[in-house]
């Protein structure tokens, strides 16, 4: 798809992420909350709540947010949250997974089911969609890095599976376990990434009519503007002209 990498559909947008900021910081400093609380509070010692520490970083967190939400583990405070996955189908046959963390089984249901009844889709049974896409570890550089031949080779060297190149930016593919060292080795010879997170990859994406493309970004959103909701994943892709008469671009 000319002109966007792949997994800025595939993911969800970021400009709608930019008007929710506080929304999203409680979202991020709920996850460094969870993943201190699965293990040291130590983001060297604790590889999820390191993930969780620098995906806060790279929206620009305050670090004394960031280092609250890890006291609040430490201190056993908050919420016992459980981690949820949700399944199902949105506007032309679109997968979406859906990843939650809450403290409240039977609201979060109501609301992912709500979403997606009201917006073209319908919620599957687990695992009726999971099947369809990779547990890998994604990590993201802006274009600014260098063009496509250095970043390729930066991930060959670092041993990296697969790297997607635009005028976005680029999109490197690991394997789940070897995240955290490939993202240490592009460190190195990259500097810093914007985004090192696991991601739902899928196996084969589907493009998008205009006519579906409009509900399917209302459902997304309708699951994204639920608190509970941390992620929502898809195998979908939008070609840049229906972006741009949707107003999504």
């Amino acid at each position: 798809m000319a002109g966007h990498s792949k997994f800025k559909n595939i993911m969800h947008r970021k400009g709608a992420q930019d008007k929710k900021r506080s929304a999203m910081f409680s979202k991020l400093s709920r996850e460094i909350t969870v993943a201190a609380k699965t293990g040291m509070p130590d983001p060297d010692m604790n590889p999820r709540l390191r993930l969780a520490v620098n995906a806060a970083k790279a929206q620009s967190m305050p670090k004394d947010n960031i280092q609250r939400a890890i006291d609040k583990a430490s201190a056993s405070e908050g919420e016992d949250y459980e981690e949820i996955r949700y399944e199902g189908y949105g506007p032309g046959g679109v997968a979406l997974i859906v990843e939650a963390l809450t403290d409240n089984r039977n609201r979060t249901a109501t609301n992912v089911r709500t979403a997606f009844s009201k917006n073209g889709g319908n919620l599957a049974a687990s695992g009726a969609v999971s099947h369809g896409f990779e547990r890998k570890g994604l990590i993201e550089y802006p274009a600014s890095v260098g063009d496509e031949e250095k970043v390729l080779e930066a991930a060959i060297e670092a041993g990296a599976d697969d790297v997607e190149s635009s005028e976005d930016g680029h999109t490197i593919w690991t394997e789940m376990e070897a995240l955290h060292e490939i993202a240490g080795a592009l460190e190195k010879s990259l500097g810093e990434a914007e985004n090192v997170k696991l991601a739902w990859k899928p196996n084969l994406t589907v493009d998008v009519s205009e006519g579906d493309a409009g509900t399917l970004f209302k459902l997304i959103d309708a699951l994204d503007d639920d608190d509970d909701v941390q992620t929502v994943w898809g195998n979908y892709e939008v070609s840049d002209e229906i972006m741009e008469k949707i107003g999504q671009d």
